[in-house]
């Protein structure tokens, strides 16, 4: 049996403090980068994933 029982608890809360204050700095951070990141000129509200697909048949790969 441990001497202290409420030992433990506490050592569980700093913890998880501790993991609570890395992951606001993780947000912060990336909350920065987010707001420092620089878009492409003309590509304002562009979404990245699609920007420059031409819609429409696509050329047939070489070898056809």
């Amino acid at each position: 049996m441990p001497q202290h029982p409420g030992m433990s608890k506490r050592q569980k809360e700093l913890a998880r403090k501790e993991k609570n204050k890395e992951k606001d700095a993780r947000r912060e951070q990336r909350k920065k980068e987010k707001s420092e990141r620089v878009t492409q000129p003309g590509q304002e509200g562009v979404d990245p994933d699609i920007a420059g697909i031409i819609p429409g048949p696509q050329p047939l790969p070489e070898g056809f």
